[in-house]
């Protein structure tokens, strides 16, 4: 204690009092973090209620929240700082030098903040979309303020980046109401096209999920050695694109081996 006095020049009373004070400002600060956070939780949890309440668009609601969520930990940590002792002016002097620095070492962080921005502004996607993007297919689950969450078909979830997304190039597979499916067929050289024709229309004709508007069609691609290559196209609602193309195609699979139409041999 005394080699404390004697580095410090303080008495003993007025080490206690320094002790006590940093003690006392330790535990405040910890104080301010652990009820910060938990309002932070509470305050989120609430804004997003009422946002959903208000029938915002979910990517804006996920955006708001995370973005919320972020500045108001950043002034709980601030507070703390300054419940510490440290002056804010000094720390942001501090922080005002070393800007370059954090600029550039958060240059992908603030290039990911930007594309988010860009994403709810122009809307190339909304949650539920189903979108391929850097190289990979699924459902927009979430848009947050630095990254966007794909649930894929298999249920995982893929994490992209918002500033690479929002700058590649994206294929919106549900932005339209309807979607065109194709099938591609190849039969022997000397089948009947018209037999070919009338089979898939009659079959696809049953299926009240195809639109007739436009209609459906059948054409000759090309022929080849292996045979004549037949193209049958129609039009679905988005939503139904999935279910009809593997149900229609193993309907007119089945129909085709009925008439007895014979498939080209690979």
């Amino acid at each position: 204690m005394r080699l404390i006095e004697t580095i410090f020049n303080l008495h003993a009373g007025d080490l206690n009092k320094v002790i006590f004070s940093l003690l006392t400002n330790l535990i405040l600060a910890l104080i301010i973090i652990i009820l910060g956070f938990w309002f932070t939780r509470f305050l989120t949890k609430l804004v997003d209620r009422i946002l959903r309440k208000s029938e915002i668009d979910p990517g804006l609601n996920s955006f708001l929240r995370s973005f919320l969520s972020l500045a108001l930990k950043i002034m709980v940590v601030i507070s703390a700082i300054t419940q510490l002792g440290v002056e804010m002016t000094s720390f942001l002097t501090l922080l005002g030098a070393a800007g370059i620095a954090i600029g550039m070492a958060f240059s992908g962080t603030l290039s990911n903040f930007a594309g988010g921005i860009m994403i709810l502004v122009l809307k190339p996607f909304k949650v539920g979309d189903d979108i391929f993007a850097l190289g990979q297919q699924g459902v927009v689950s979430e848009i947050q303020i630095f990254n966007t969450y794909l649930k894929t078909a298999d249920h995982k979830i893929l994490i992209h980046p918002n500033g690479p997304l929002a700058n590649g190039t994206i294929i919106n597979f549900t932005k339209e109401k309807q979607r065109r499916i194709e099938w591609n067929f190849v039969f022997e050289q000397d089948v009947s096209i018209s037999e070919i024709r009338n089979s898939v229309l009659v079959n696809l004709a049953q299926d009240k999920r195809i639109l007739q508007n436009p209609a459906p069609t059948v054409v000759v691609q090309r022929i080849t050695e292996i045979g004549l290559h037949i193209t049958v196209r129609c039009w679905v609602l988005t939503k139904d694109y999935s279910h009809v193309f593997f149900e229609c195609q193993q309907s007119l699979i089945e129909a085709l081996h009925v008439t007895g139409i014979p498939f080209a041999k690979a």
